[in-house]
């Protein structure tokens, strides 16, 4: 007995060591462009050496490290001593900024290096672009596999199992689903204005931004709609336990979902700060409400998916 139960975990430990070190592999030359501009070497452009870009290179390059180190952490047995926390949040955010993006990257990547090259950027920014988005795209497909073999470890009430399992008294259920209708509601809502958008629609467009909405524009606003629903399906069918038979796949929607809302939502604001930043295509009113309603539907989705996991856990470790 002992052998068969220690042969799965000695291979989900390979799988997740294999999927950790080729995430951190690739991350790394992501790193080292982000070292050298936020030390002034290699800028394409004179903007870059503003304070603002110096600080956005420094910010992101700590978040490099820390992918890295997560990487590592997914990768060995250390990893699963960690505080939670310390865990879940980047994670939550990681997986919300890479996932969507990396579904996006075979058309987003040319369509930004067209736009860079048109407004006149240096040469060697293309070589640059390309080592990053290298390292985005095998980040953001070697990092999940490293998570979910962790996750597995860790927090199996997270990805096994039938989503209707008898939960303990005093749970919360009835109120996760009512927060679970606020979010899916909000949800619908953005998801309805955001593929509007991507589709052409110009209610809430600045008038005279109508020619600035390019691909990579209306793409991204197509992915935040698309996401947005995924979300408002997997809360509701989370809380509900109707409409999936197994646990895992709305788990993954709304985990997804709430990291991109909350996340994607933050780093535009955090864009918008820069000198040379874009005005908002949206009108004002139009933008703070998206951006705002976003962020905020994000936390709320989050908050659920942890009330769903505390109940979760309680039942599952009552039936060991």
């Amino acid at each position: 007995m002992s052998v068969k139960k220690e042969k799965p975990i000695s291979q989900l430990m390979r799988k997740r060591r294999i999927w950790g070190y080729a995430a951190a592999i690739a991350v790394t030359p992501y790193l080292l462009i982000k070292i050298a501009w936020t030390f002034g070497f290699f800028m394409p452009t004179e903007q870059m050496g503003d304070p603002s870009w110096r600080t956005a290179n420094a910010v992101t390059m700590v978040l490099a490290v820390v992918g890295i180190l997560l990487a590592l952490a997914f990768s060995m047995q250390w990893g699963e001593r960690l505080p939670a926390w310390l865990v879940a949040l980047p994670v939550w955010v990681g997986t919300g900024l890479l996932i969507p993006m990396v579904l996006l990257a075979p058309v987003l990547g040319p369509a930004a290096m067209i736009r860079d090259q048109q407004s006149g950027t240096a040469h060697v920014w293309i070589f640059e672009q390309i080592l990053v988005m290298v390292s985005l795209v095998g980040v953001g497909i070697c990092l999940p596999f490293a998570l979910a073999g962790y996750a597995k470890a860790r927090w199996p009430e997270a990805f096994s199992g039938p989503i209707d399992i008898e939960l303990l008294p005093g749970n919360s259920q009835n109120i996760q689903i009512t927060m679970a209708r606020l979010v899916a509601a909000g949800c619908v809502l953005l998801g309805i204005i955001k593929i509007f958008w991507s589709a052409g629609g110009t209610i809430g467009i600045n008038p005279g931004m109508l020619d600035n909405r390019d691909l990579w524009w209306h793409l991204l606003s197509l992915s935040t709609g698309v996401w947005a629903f995924a979300g408002a399906w997997g809360v509701l069918v989370l809380t509900t336990r109707r409409g999936s038979k197994t646990f895992f796949p709305p788990m993954a929607a709304a985990w997804v979902s709430s990291g991109m809302l909350f996340s994607f939502n933050l780093f535009n604001r955090l864009s918008s700060t820069r000198p040379d930043a874009q005005p908002a295509l949206e009108s004002p009113i139009a933008h703070v409400v998206t951006t705002e309603l976003g962020s905020v539907l994000g936390v709320m989705m989050g908050m659920v998916i942890l009330m769903v996991l505390h109940d979760r856990r309680r039942a599952m470790r009552r039936e060991r």
